[in-house]
């Protein structure tokens, strides 16, 4: 999708796909992916979201990679912190503690960017992208983070026709995409509720919400 048709969405905050709280898939299955260890996270296309404080606040050092200006400034603004902004190429850094976000385009992120990092969380990256760009965002994000890398991926699906994003991501694509790189575990699928926001928002029935574990290999 093109950058203006994000810098748009955050510009007439048409943002619907921002939870406003912390995800409750992470709350459940963060803890078996990362254990006892407190190393450092990367979220790609993070937006606001508030499961960077979450994970900041369980001592995780997080980087997140974020195209608009306007969400980078309104995570920290309404997180209640002031960032230090360091304007550059091809990223300004938002920067409180050890809590980065950086604000350009993912795909120009080059592996000594993340060579610290251990785990990653997706949860509004994949399903923010339409069928055409996958490919490429996998791709890239392998080429980017190291050897060994944990995934926490959550994915929706739904059967109608609808305008994303949120897209819908079948659970056999997520095998298609990361099968030759990651060892891959299937956590669950969960039905969406009927009033749950999302399943009202579009008027859908039968959306299914997936959680993967992935390991770099």
């Amino acid at each position: 999708m093109e950058h203006q048709f994000w810098h748009e969405r955050w510009a007439k905050k048409e943002i619907g796909f921002h939870e406003g709280t912390v995800n409750q898939y992470l709350y459940d299955h963060w803890p078996e992916l990362a254990g006892k260890a407190t190393s450092a996270v990367f979220v790609p296309l993070c937006g606001k979201a508030h499961d960077m404080w979450w994970l900041h606040d369980r001592g995780h050092p997080v980087i997140g990679v974020e195209l608009s200006d306007v969400a980078c400034k309104d995570f920290f603004e309404e997180g209640g912190e002031k960032a230090k902004v360091h304007p550059g190429e091809p990223f300004t850094t938002f920067k409180h503690d050890d809590l980065e976000l950086w604000c350009g385009d993912f795909f120009q992120l080059v592996p000594d960017d993340l060579k610290h990092i251990r785990l990653v969380y997706d949860r509004a990256a994949l399903i923010a992208l339409p069928p055409h760009m996958r490919k490429g965002y996998v791709e890239h994000l392998t080429a980017i983070i190291p050897d060994g890398t944990k995934i926490l991926l959550i994915t929706l699906d739904y059967d109608t026709e609808i305008k994303g994003p949120p897209f819908n991501v079948s659970d056999d694509e997520v095998r298609e995409l990361y099968g030759e790189d990651y060892e891959i575990e299937h956590v669950l699928t969960n039905t969406l509720a009927k009033d749950h926001p999302f399943t009202k928002r579009k008027g859908l029935a039968g959306a299914t919400e997936s959680v993967f574990r992935l390991t770099k290999r």
